[in-house]
């Protein structure tokens, strides 16, 4: 009998005990399923899930399927929507164009210093996430940005020739300055709209991403692609801090150590992938690829640094912007 009242207690005692909940987290991403990025987040979840003993598990969202980028920052900030791995939006704070200001690394080892682990950039993204009520787990290097037409290229490296070739861009005023400096009429569009802006001709061509997103998503509409490297593509793993402060300390550890090997990673395969992804364009469409010499590159990084810095710096805080630059300068960008 005695064993017997020890075991009813025990039990009830244990029924009283609250037990960590399983969570699902719903990520969402901008590229198509199978994409590159698709297939490094499923292995990112698999580790999450394993780390976590399957505590926390995440489910993918692919190609925009909860929304544009821009919409999908805005509800994560309020915890409507879970995780995302994407572009900064800026429509909640035009201080985030510093994450794609153009020309600010001119190649891989530059970017690292400048988005990677204790970069000066990432860092100040980081904050300004932090005010949205978002934190940020990683940084996910894409590649450095490229010009795809759907037509033949006009002057591709002199960016003193209005070439008068209309190209859609993304509703980032960076972008829009920067495709005017080099010579092209800016048209923002959304990202959703912007493959059939250029299938029926509305725009001749695309500035804002590289040959891993022309391949992904504009495939059928480059028949030129000029690898003008106009701006680093840096996504960010993100998360609302109310989800995130919602896991215990031990799950949100191991999403934390988890985000750390998928970023490690990236940065070491990140380089290749955009020559692979080059290759892809021209072996498998018979883009042409438009090689652009040192001079060309400079005049083109010269011009829009002169043109299109000083009015960014303007729309984000000239003091505030112009401090950020002097630290990326002083790291030997």
């Amino acid at each position: 009998m005695k064993y017997m009242m020890l075991a009813t207690a025990a039990a009830a005692l244990m029924a009283l005990t609250p037990t960590a909940q399983a969570q699902e987290l719903r990520m969402s991403h901008v590229r198509p399923q199978d994409a590159t990025i698709d297939v490094e987040l499923r292995a990112f979840a698999e580790a999450v899930t394993e780390a976590t003993g399957g505590d926390v598990t995440i489910e993918l969202f692919p190609a925009s399927a909860l929304g544009d980028y821009t919409t999908v920052q805005e509800r994560i900030s309020f915890g409507a929507i879970d995780m995302a791995t994407q572009p900064a939006a800026t429509a909640a704070d035009r201080r985030m164009q510093i994450s794609s200001f153009p020309y600010l690394a001119g190649n891989w080892d530059q970017a690292r210093a400048v988005y990677g682990p204790g970069g000066v950039v990432r860092e100040v993204v980081g904050g300004l996430y932090a005010e949205q009520n978002i934190t940020m787990l990683a940084a996910y290097p894409v590649y450095f940005g490229g010009i795809a037409l759907n037509t033949e290229a006009i002057s591709p490296g002199d960016p003193s020739v209005e070439n008068g070739i209309k190209v859609r861009v993304p509703g980032i005023r960076s972008f829009q300055l920067t495709a005017e400096a080099l010579g092209y009429i800016p048209s923002p569009i959304p990202f959703s709209e912007a493959f059939t802006a250029v299938q029926t001709g509305v725009v001749d061509g695309v500035i804002g991403s590289g040959a891993e997103g022309y391949y992904a998503s504009f495939r059928d509409v480059t028949q030129t692609y000029i690898p003008a490297n106009t701006h680093f593509e840096v996504w960010y793993m993100i998360i609302s801090t109310e989800v995130f402060e919602g896991l215990d300390a031990e799950d949100q550890d191991a999403l934390r150590a988890a985000a750390e090997a998928f970023e490690a990673t990236r940065w070491d395969v990140a380089e290749a992938d955009q020559g692979r992804n080059e290759q892809r364009l021209v072996e498998e469409l018979g883009t042409t690829l438009v090689e652009l010499g040192d001079a060309e590159l400079a005049a083109m990084s010269e011009a829009v640094r002169a043109e299109v810095w000083p009015q960014i710096l303007e729309d984000i805080g000239a003091e505030w912007g112009q401090s950020i630059l002097d630290q990326v300068a002083a790291a030997g960008n």
